[in-house]
């Protein structure tokens, strides 16, 4: 991997290393596909991970940890443990949480800060979405956004990960359930690339000032989180 700037960074005791100017750049190419992995066995039996398709979450992650399976584990499940029920299904009160060892949102340094404050109701969503009944209350959760008319030049030395954030819309309705990201891919060093992996086109680069201004034009969309890796 010669050329790459590594970044060193632990979570739960384990030692991570990541491409910082190259993050994600292997899967370039790689196939879209909604939700394609799971827990090998059970309800999800797709596999823990591969290299070959991704949704937008399962790239991030998987280019966080750097095709490392045992990293991956414990980046998309709460306490590093494989099961459904402890995988980091929300954004919002899952993901970010339970990797805030290894994740920080800095949205206020590069501007004018709002807060999305979202109800997540993972009991309501498991009943019409996978036909589950779970016993856990609707948990809160708020999160720091740029508006779009406060996003500026982003001029980020080290890649961050940008968080596209909605308001109320019909797809909430769809899930049962209030959710406020809606895609997520990693800002580039310079502010001027996005890389993420995209509906029918796969992992790709975009101008991410272009990718902004598509995204801002869509009804409930409303900002975008940027978050730090540690």
């Amino acid at each position: 991997m010669r050329g790459f700037i590594f970044a060193i960074f632990a979570v739960a005791g384990c030692v991570f290393c990541a491409p910082r100017n190259d993050i994600g750049a292997q899967y370039l190419g790689a196939r879209y596909v909604l939700d394609p992995l799971g827990e090998a066995a059970g309800y999800d039996p797709d596999p823990l991970i591969r290299d070959d398709a991704f949704d937008c979450t399962t790239f991030v992650e998987t280019a966080l940890a750097d095709g490392d399976m045992a990293r991956l584990m414990k980046i998309r499940y709460r306490d590093g443990q494989a099961r459904w029920e402890n995988r980091n299904h929300f954004i919002e009160t899952d993901w970010l949480a339970n990797n805030a060892d290894l994740l920080r949102n800095v949205s206020a340094c590069y501007g004018a800060a709002a807060v999305r404050h979202v109800i997540v109701d993972k009991r309501s969503w498991a009943r019409v979405v996978h036909g589950m009944v779970i016993d856990v209350a609707p948990v809160n959760a708020d999160i720091e956004y740029l508006p779009y008319d406060n996003v500026k030049d982003i001029n980020n030395a080290e890649p961050l990960i940008v968080l596209f954030i909605v308001g109320n819309s019909e797809k909430n309705d769809k899930i049962a359930t209030d959710i406020a990201v809606v895609h997520m891919g990693f800002l580039l060093p310079g502010g001027r690339v996005l890389r993420h992996a995209s509906v029918g086109r796969g992992v790709v680069d975009d101008d991410f000032a272009e990718y902004l201004a598509m995204r801002r034009k869509l009804k409930n969309n409303i900002g975008i989180a940027l978050v730090e890796i540690k």
